[in-house]
């Protein structure tokens, strides 16, 4: 009969390739369960708030067009709406394509058990398949499957987030509006069970079974792959397992999947007495703790409660008598067995020979301490037992008490087992690539042997007192050929021969009295030696690497391990050369991947590698998880080392009197500095005995474990150390901003200090390491710091800055910032307000305008440099740049929906136009003209002002920052700063050329050089804040007019002062120039060019018809509104570094001239 498996047997393929899909299905569930968006559970009550109305369960599907209308009333709920779609709707997707592949999954299956029935598949039924071994494994597998993926769903993805997720899904993609959809099978398969995995939650009645029955499968089939799990040992396991009392484990994957498959017939369950008492007979009559799949355990005295039956039989297991024999017998194999394995680990015991004679008692003692470890680790775990059981509770604690559980000796035992394993399984492995050679060397020695032997007798080998015998000398050359005739590739035959062979020789040493000539006896020896070796090497088989690899297996503990990682990290800070027999305990692990990944090779699926890379990825993280105890106790001596260098080493000046000799000396406080840092280099050693190391399909490197090791604790110090140290209390008397920066400048040098220090000792690039992390950190969180202003967030899986392996700690926000960043920023916007305070641009300084008392200056940047580097400010400067946008997008938008939606401002608008056209004029009576209109629109100004002042403010921001940077790149890397500007300077005169003749070579679209120097520039803070195009605008009405009128509305409430500039006249009509020109320049910069032509038109004619009505009135003072107009043009000129002629085309040069005579 064709093989089942062949690639051409279609009913074969089929089945296996549902199977492999269902693994694969069951990662991707695990994988995805970890990237629930929290949004959807909707705990806490800001998320209830503002997503309430959005997010609803199954019960929109009862009026989908009630929500919908409730949504299009409110346009904030549309928005926010759309906000969450663009959000979510990658992850969205994901999970519904899980879901989706879950309800085809059943619907494949029960189409192939259809085909099996119509006879689709020729010569197959179902009773045929189910005869076959790997037919009968499969179909098992296949049912089984279905069921843990539906476990898997309810425990790790709650209902209502599931339903939450579905209809967010469903409103969001096009699935609504195609008709092939099956999302409403989805629906009903997924939706709520009323499960809940939180301890202590209710069990819904008829659960799982009502939930296993949502979609129909076969009874027929049921029935069917039950009767086989109950009565085969369909994976022949016991072969392996061949003492009695190892029944249960060696069925325990069988029993796992008898478990889910029960579920699909509760008659059983609840009625069928005989049955169930069968099936706990043969599977659990001394075990009631299983893994069901990849270390998901379940507790049968909790899951079969509810049905009576199973309840009935399983009493008998969970009998105190029972219960005490089987945790006391457990704990005796533990106390027999630890001393056998230690003796077996010592060093030298187990070599070739010893190997070769006690094959069956190693394997035994393998047998007995893997079985020990599986029952009582899983009987003895926390997560197995529900403690708000009283009766569960009794339990464990008769288990506890009975075995005597200690969870340090239980792991050393795992330790140790784990370690015998591995040493056996490597000289096994290294036995068996090395048994054809070994053989064939021995044969060749054996041959070689006799042939000397037989010209011995020849008589003519010069061998003292050995007569010449022709009958021994044909005889041993007839051995000789013999030997040399033995043929490895029938092992059988060579044996059998070999045996008889050494037999002859026994003979002819006692039947010709050869023992007499000692080197004749001596040869014989040898060659009987070298025959005994060559049966033992023909009996090193395979099949002893399969039982141990069988017996071996770990995968129970997938989950479980998670509870002995504080002993693990313990036991490696007191010894790190344990890191080596962990290496074996992680390599043990590892076997449990083969369980899912068998049938996705089997069927050659492309998901192999996704699978793999999951569980493989997952293992090494629980791997690093670990081993990070080393880097976290290398950081603890090396904040040790840095306090003892800073506080307690004086450092030993170039000249030295040499009676002070004896003070610079310092030994106890060097000696403390010698033994913390050879310490850390002990701890480095460690992990570096693991060596390379290949987890599932991931290969770990234990020089790259310890660098990310060390990289993952450095971000989560300094990421602790920058959130506490930078928050700020708004309500301080004195600003805190530069005390805390002082001392976080001395907490970052300390940390930096302390990486140059070690680098040597542990191999590592400290330098490169520092720069790289902290970059990375500060980068993330001026990241989640914009998030806020963007309308697609960057979630943590799509920023190019997190990291699985070395992930930057995120903080609970402690005011409106969520980050350090942004308090940092908000803090110097705070203390730099425009409202309280006086910007003198000729000392970058800020002063108080009610006490006149220096508030801060440039130095403070200075001083972010020295704390947050280079990365700091520049995030500072993205952070002010989204602000920005954010402020002049609001400033806009309130332009719009409010003062060119007023009919009367709109009015005065153009009364004024017509009063003032053509700009090239002079306006007759200007002072009422002008006091006219800005008396009408007065209302309005308090909100422009503040929107003005506060794009200033931040443009000076900005400005400081650009200086710094530049500043500090030309100090510390002349060359880096000479080559950007060259470079700059080159591209510009290369673009303006070819706008000049477009022949002439331009960056295509797909050339990054632009974007890439642009960053460069910014780094080094070669860019104009003020040039920069922040938004994009359209075209905007009476735009010149509002902002002329706007500033001549200012005038009254500032005053010139000749060594000051425009101050404000009164504190309480707090104006700060600066930010006022600054602001507006910015605003103007957003529109075209003819806007600004307008404006500063319209100013030149104010001035104009100023002047010329104090001359017709004869004052011979200038006006002070004049006086701002002018101050504000030369201001204008000196930020955007144009030449005097635009300002000059529409102000004579003399009134210039005359202004600076002002005293």
């Amino acid at each position: 009969m064709l093989d089942f498996l062949a690639e051409n047997n279609h009913c074969g393929q089929a089945i296996l390739g549902i199977v492999s899909r269902g693994n694969a299905i069951i990662a991707e569930l695990l994988r995805l369960s970890e990237f629930v968006p929290n949004v959807f559970k909707l705990k806490d009550k800001v998320d209830q708030q503002k997503y309430g109305d959005i997010i609803c369960d199954f019960s929109y599907f009862k009026g989908p067009e009630y929500y919908e209308s409730k949504l299009e009333a409110k346009p904030e709920l549309q928005d926010l709406d759309e906000e969450f779609r663009e959000n979510n709707i990658e992850i969205l997707t994901r999970f519904y394509l899980a879901f989706e592949s879950v309800h085809k999954y059943i619907v494949d299956l029960n189409r192939y058990l259809d085909d099996l029935n119509e006879g689709v598949y020729i010569q197959q039924t179902l009773e045929t398949v189910l005869l076959n071994e790997d037919g009968k494994q499969l179909l098992c597998e296949s049912l089984y499957l279905y069921g843990v993926m539906l476990l898997v769903i309810d425990q790790k993805i709650e209902g209502e987030v599931r339903e939450r997720m579905l209809v967010s899904y469903y409103r969001y993609s096009a699935a609504r509006s195609s008709g092939d959809t099956n999302l409403d099978d989805i629906c009903k398969l997924l939706r709520s069970t009323g499960y809940s995995s939180q301890p202590g939650a209710k069990r819904p009645p008829n659960y799982p079974e009502s939930y296993f029955q949502r979609v129909p499968v076969s009874e027929t089939f049921i029935s069917m792959v039950v009767g086989r799990l109950r009565s085969d040992d369909i994976y022949n396991q016991v072969s392996s397992y061949p003492l009695p009392e190892h029944r249960s484990t060696a069925l325990a994957t069988q029993a796992a999947m008898l478990f889910i498959c029960l579920y699909f017939d509760q008659s059983i369950l609840n009625t069928q007495q005989a049955k169930m008492r069968e099936i706990v007979d043969k599977y659990f009559p001394d075990n009631w703790v299983i893994s069901i799949y990849m270390g998901i355990t379940v507790n049968l005295a909790e899951a079969w409660e509810p049905y009576k039956a199973a309840r009935t039989a399983l009493n008998y297991t969970l009998d105190q008598a029972n219960i005490k024999e089987q945790a006391s017998r457990y704990a005796a194999n533990v106390e027999r067995l630890h001393p056998q394995v230690h003796q077996f680990l010592k060093e030298g015991y187990l070599t070739e020979e010893v190997i070769l004679d006690h094959i069956p008692k190693l394997l035994n003692c393998l047998r007995d301490c893997n079985v020990a470890i599986r029952w009582l680790l899983l009987h003895t775990a926390e997560t197995a037992y529900d403690l708000n059981n009283k009766r569960l509770r009794q339990i464990k604690e008769q288990v506890i008490n009975d075995c005597r559980h200690n969870p340090k000796i239980l792991f050393q035992f795992l330790l140790d087992t784990a370690q015998f394993e591995f040493v056996l399984k490597e000289m096994f492995k290294q036995m068996l690539s090395e048994k054809q050679a070994k053989w064939e060397n021995y044969k060749k020695e054996g041959s070689e042997r006799m042939a000397e032997l037989a010209e011995v007798f020849s008589g003519v080998k010069p061998l003292t007192r050995v007569e010449k015998n022709e009958n021994l000398q044909a005889w041993f050359r007839e051995i000789s050929k013999q030997i040399s005739s033995l043929n490895y590739e029938d092992s059988t035959a060579a044996g059998r021969k070999t045996v008889q062979l050494i037999q002859a020789l026994e003979e002819v040493q006692e039947f010709h009295q050869l023992e007499s000539n000692l080197q004749v006896c001596q040869f014989l020896a040898d060659t009987r030696k070298f025959l005994h070796q060559m049966i033992r090497t023909i009996n090193i088989k395979e099949e002893v690497l399969i039982t141990i690899h069988i017996v071996g297996d770990l995968s129970y503990a997938w989950q479980l391990i998670d509870s002995f990682t504080s002993i693990m990290q313990e036991s490696i800070r007191v010894n790190p050369s344990m890191v080596t027999k962990l290496r074996a305990t992680f390599l043990k692990l590892a076997s449990a991947l083969d369980l899912p990944l068998l049938r996705i090779n089997q069927a050659n699926s492309p998901d192999l590698l996704s699978v793999s890379e999951f569980y493989s990825g997952e293992l090494v993280s629980y791997v690093r998880k670990v081993l990070q105890i080393i880097p976290e106790s290398m950081f603890t001596s090396l904040a040790k080392i840095i306090n003892l260098q800073i506080h307690n080493i004086i450092e030993v000046p170039t000249r030295l009197d040499k009676d002070k000799l004896r003070d610079y000396a310092q030994l106890g406080a060097r000696y403390e500095v010698a033994k913390l840092t050879h310490a850390i280099s002990i701890f480095t050693e460690g992990i570096l005995m693991m060596k390379t190391t290949l987890v599932g399909i991931i290969k770990v490197d234990p020089k790259q474990l310890l660098e990310d090791g060390i990289r993952k604790e450095l971000v989560r110090r300094v990421a602790l150390a920058l959130h506490r140290g930078l928050i700020f209390n708004p309500k301080a008397k004195h600003s805190e901003l530069m005390p805390k920066l002082k001392d976080m400048k001395a907490t970052m040098d300390g940390f930096y200090r302390s990486f140059e220090y070690i680098q040597d000792y542990v191999s590592i690039y400290g330098l490169k390491i520092w720069q790289e992390e902290l970059s990375r950190m500060i980068n993330y969180n001026v990241e989640q710091e914009c998030n806020s202003f963007l309308r697609t967030k960057i979630q943590d899986w799509q920023s190019v800055y997190q990291s699985t392996h070395i992930p930057i700690p995120k903080f609970p926000p402690v005011d409106e910032s969520v980050t350090f960043i942004g308090r940092l920023c908000r803090e110097i916007l705070r203390i730099t307000d425009p409202k309280v305070t006086c910007y003198i641009p000729q000392l970058n300084t800020w002063y108080d305008t009610r006490t006149h008392q220096e508030i801060t200056n440039n130095l403070l940047f200075s001083e972010i440099q020295g704390t947050l580097g280079t990365f700091g400010l520049n995030g500072l400067d993205k952070l002010l740049c989204f602000m920005i946008v954010k402020e002049l997008q609001t400033f806009l938008g309130m332009i719009q929906k409010t003062i060119l939606k007023d009919r009367t401002t709109v009015d005065a608008f153009k009364a004024l136009l017509h009063t003032v056209s053509p700009v090239k004029g002079i306006v007759a009576n200007a002072n009422k003209v002008y006091s006219a209109a800005v008396t009408k629109t007065q209302k309005m100004w308090t909100a422009y002002l503040d929107a003005i002042l506060k794009v200033g403010q931040m443009q000076i921001l900005r400005e400081q920052i650009a200086n710094e940077l530049r500043y500090s790149c030309k100090f510390d890397s002349k060359h880096l700063a000479a080559a950007l500007e060259n470079l700059n300077k080159a591209l510009l005169a290369d673009i303006e050329a070819h706008y000049q003749d477009p022949s002439l070579p331009y960056p295509k679209e797909d050339n990054t050089l632009l974007y890439d120097i642009t960053a460069y520039l910014e780094a080094a803070g070669m860019q104009s804040p003020l040039n920069k195009i922040y938004i994009t605008t359209k075209r905007l009405p009476y735009f010149p007019i509002l902002n002329f009128l706007f500033l001549i509305a200012q005038f009254p409430k500032l005053q010139y002062i000749k060594n000051q500039g425009m101050v404000c006249k009164k504190a309480a009509d707090q104006v700060d120039w600066p930010p006022l020109v600054l602001g507006l320049l910015t605003l103007l910069k957003q529109f075209h060019s003819r806007y600004t032509e307008q404006f500063l038109a319209l100013i030149g004619q104010f001035i104009r018809s100023n002047m010329e009505q104090c001359t017709s009135q004869k004052i011979p003072e200038m006006p002070a509104d004049v006086i701002g107009a002018l101050m504000f043009l030369e201001d204008y000129v000196h930020y955007t570094n144009l030449p005097r002629r635009v300002v000059e085309a529409h102000v004579p040069s003399f009134i210039f001239d005359e202004f600076r005579t002002i005293p």
